[in-house]
């Protein structure tokens, strides 16, 4: 079931998954902003769970699934009623499990926008099933959406970029600079190295090196630079902050999200036996970070 407002076929939707959370709400005003800025039309889809046998019982109790029978759809089109400046909109229901067809919806989009948490979230995890799916799983970039510290009105915000200096994904800085520009804000870009770095002696110990760790900062700092300079070259209006610091990428970056409208990071797949994953950075940022995070899918690893 599906009904369009003024849709536009030429050019690729933003893509928001609504579930009538009020997580999906912070979502869905979000990518209504996204859609704005991309001046790109906005799909709004609720992947509804299909009514599931049970081994030895009745069918699983699920919502009406007739035609023109949708609540999610309802609300979402009830809150939009009314509100101006709305991009060409797409409402749609999608039958099937949410935990393998939200990151389907990201096909021929350009992001896929969801809440952090859905209406069967526990409270004390602060991403769902279905958001590290999309995380893992989406052919474009995610945006979870979680409810924040969002910064006051008179504050200087940015953009936050994760750089990972060793091994950098130009898909990735370039959906950072593009993010930045269209709002107008800064881009903090933030690269971390391990610290202390240990050496080993003559003598058989490990002992901690001020100056290997100078050296490594410096190493991070050329690369960084070398790697943002063609962006910047590209992007001359976007003001950028290059941070090298010393400690845990993740925790870093969960810091730096407190005052960020938006922190992105890469996804890097390991191939597994039995699927695929996140890297531990990305992961930890998905689960601890504050506002929205961008999770872009780099190249593949073996």
């Amino acid at each position: 079931m599906s009904d369009a407002v003024n849709g536009d076929a030429t050019v690729q939707p933003v893509v928001v998954a609504v579930d009538g959370s009020a997580g999906s709400d912070h979502a869905l005003d979000w990518a209504l902003t996204a859609a704005r800025l991309r001046r790109a039309p906005l799909r709004i889809a609720h992947v509804r769970q299909y009514a599931m046998p049970l081994a030895d019982g009745p069918r699983m109790p699920t919502i009406d699934h007739r035609h023109d029978a949708d609540p999610v759809i309802d609300r979402t089109r009830g809150l939009l009623e009314g509100r101006a400046d709305l991009p060409p909109l797409t409402l749609e229901v999608v039958n099937g499990a949410p935990g393998k067809d939200i990151p389907r919806l990201g096909d021929g989009a350009q992001m896929l926008v969801l809440g952090s948490r859905g209406r069967g979230g526990f409270r004390s995890l602060l991403l769902g099933s279905n958001g590290l799916a999309c995380a893992r799983e989406a052919a474009c970039p995610v945006v979870v959406v979680r409810p924040g510290a969002e910064p006051s009105a008179d504050e200087e915000t940015y953009v936050v970029l994760g750089l990972d200096a060793l091994t950098p994904d130009d898909g990735v800085i370039g959906f950072a600079f593009a993010e930045a520009q269209m709002r107008g804000v800064a881009l903090r870009v933030i690269c971390a190295y391990a610290s202390p770095t240990l050496v080993y002696t003559a003598t058989g110990d490990f002992v901690t090196s001020a100056s290997a760790d100078a050296a490594a900062a410096a190493d991070h700092t050329e690369r960084a630079d070398v790697r943002l300079a063609p962006f910047k070259e590209r992007h001359p209006k976007v003001s950028v902050e290059l941070l090298v610091l010393p400690g845990d990428a993740a925790g870093v970056l969960v810091e730096a999200s407190l005052d960020a409208e938006l922190v992105v990071v890469g996804r890097h797949h390991r191939r597994m036996l039995a699927g695929r994953l996140v890297g531990s950075v990305t992961n930890a940022v998905l689960l601890h970070a504050e506002g929205a995070v961008a999770v872009v899918p780099v190249g593949e690893e073996e």
